[in-house]
Parts: C-alpha cells; structure tokens; sequence
C-alpha cells in the first residue's frame, strides 16, 4: 500500500548515515499483486517485504514487543482457504530468521478469516505466502503491527495507523551486513 511505502521512507530519512541503499516498491494487496511485482523487481541483493499486519490476540493479553506500532519477521507462512488459483492451501513454509526481532508464523488467506479459530500470536495477512514461496534466500519480510484481531470494535484501517512508526524496523533491516 502507498500508506507503506511513505512510512518506509519517512524512516529511512530519518537515519543519519545508511548502511545500505534502498528502492522502495509497492507490490500492493493481496496474492496476485505481490506475485507480479516480484516477478518485475529490478536486480538487488535482498529484497524485504514490509508492511502491515494483523496479530490474533488482546493488545492487554499480548507481551510488549507485539504491541502496535512493533515490527516483527515472519518466519513460517501457510496459506489458507483460497479457491482455485495459484498455490492453493499451501503448505507451510518456513526460513531461518534473519534479524534480532520476534519470529512469527503468518497465515495468509483470499477470505475472511475466522480468527477465533487461530492461535494467539498468529499473523494474518494476503501476502506473505506468495512472498515466502518465491523469495530467494537472503529475502525475507518484516512486518508491522497494525491491530489486534478479531476486532471487538468496527476500525477504519487507516485511521488506526496514522500513528504507526515504521523506523524501529527499518533500522533493524539496516543493521544487517549484506
């Protein structure tokens, strides 16, 4: 989302001196959208999803560094529930961590998704699968905390993540010597 990739470069304006160069590409939402993109990205050394994501939990019940606002990696994605299309309930895939952040499973789905039915401390998501199963190897995602599912309350998405900071993960990316 455009909203996104503004936060990636308002954070990377914000540090001094950067250790790497960085183009920042909007894949957009969703399965498709990330597939095209990441079949179209220029050459690079790493590529890094970041964005936005949903955590299964109560902020109240959920420890500090999954609060709002926190950047964590994702580390195994599944897909579930798509119907008739590329990667169709995928298998679970799984990396190795790349930075000093949380590691979480990720579990991206075309549907609604009925969160109550999913583990605390679960992802959700419409992209990372995609991602995950055409990365190479030195790629990985880093995503953002945006909200805390499911919703006790009805959210406008984009008023929740005004707010929302990405330089803490930003500056983790920055940190790898690559």
């Amino acid at each position: 989302m455009e909203i996104e990739r503004e936060k990636v470069l308002s954070a990377l304006s914000r540090i001094p001196t950067l250790n790497h160069t960085y183009e920042v590409i909007v894949s957009g939402i969703g399965r498709e959208s990330t597939a095209k993109a990441m079949m179209q990205l220029p050459p690079h050394d790493v590529c890094v999803l970041m964005g936005f994501a949903a955590i299964v939990g109560k902020a109240s019940d959920l420890p500090d560094y999954l609060q709002l606002g926190k950047p964590i990696e994702i580390t195994n994605a599944s897909l579930y529930g798509y119907e008739g299309g590329l990667f169709e309930n995928g298998a679970p895939i799984t990396k190795e961590a790349h930075l000093n952040l949380p590691c979480l499973s990720s579990l991206t789905s075309d549907k609604f998704v009925r969160t109550t039915d999913l583990a605390e401390k679960t992802v959700v998501n419409m992209e990372d699968y995609t991602f995950m199963y055409l990365k190479k190897p030195q790629d990985f995602i880093v995503r953002i905390i945006s909200d805390f599912l499911p919703h006790e309350t009805e959210i406008d998405f984009f008023e929740e993540v005004k707010s929302i900071d990405f330089l803490e993960g930003v500056m983790e990316v920055d940190k790898l010597n690559f």
